[in-house]
This record gives structure tokens, C-alpha cells and sequence, in this order.
């Protein structure tokens, strides 16, 4: 993946955004799952948001 790629998200409002930065890291043993918090440029505040990608699986 090249890391200037964006990634379309939908954030927990249900607003659909693209950012550049959309991190998949381990954090300890156990995954998170594919949501992370990000600031929603719709509403501005920092909301829950998956890959519009991982949603129609």
C-alpha cells in the first residue's frame, strides 16, 4: 500500500470521507478490529470510523 494512498471511511454519523492516514497497527496481543477514532471533517469531532471497504464484507 503506498502510504500517499487514501482510504474512503465512514465515520459512526455516518458521514463518508477520504483521509491519507488511516493506521492498522497491532496494539498488544489482540486486535482492535477495523474501526479507529479519527476527526470527521463533516461534524469535527473525533468519532469512530471504518473502511467503507470492511463494511460490505
Amino acid at each position: 500500500m503506498d502510504p500517499m494512498e487514501r482510504t474512503v471511511v465512514r465515520c459512526a454519523e455516518g458521514h463518508v470521507f477520504s483521509t491519507n492516514s488511516f493506521p492498522m497497527q497491532q496494539l498488544g496481543a489482540e486486535r482492535l478490529g477495523p474501526g479507529r477514532l479519527i476527526r470527521c471533517p463533516r461534524c469535527a469531532r473525533l468519532r469512530h470510523a471504518v473502511p467503507v471497504a470492511a463494511e460490505q464484507r
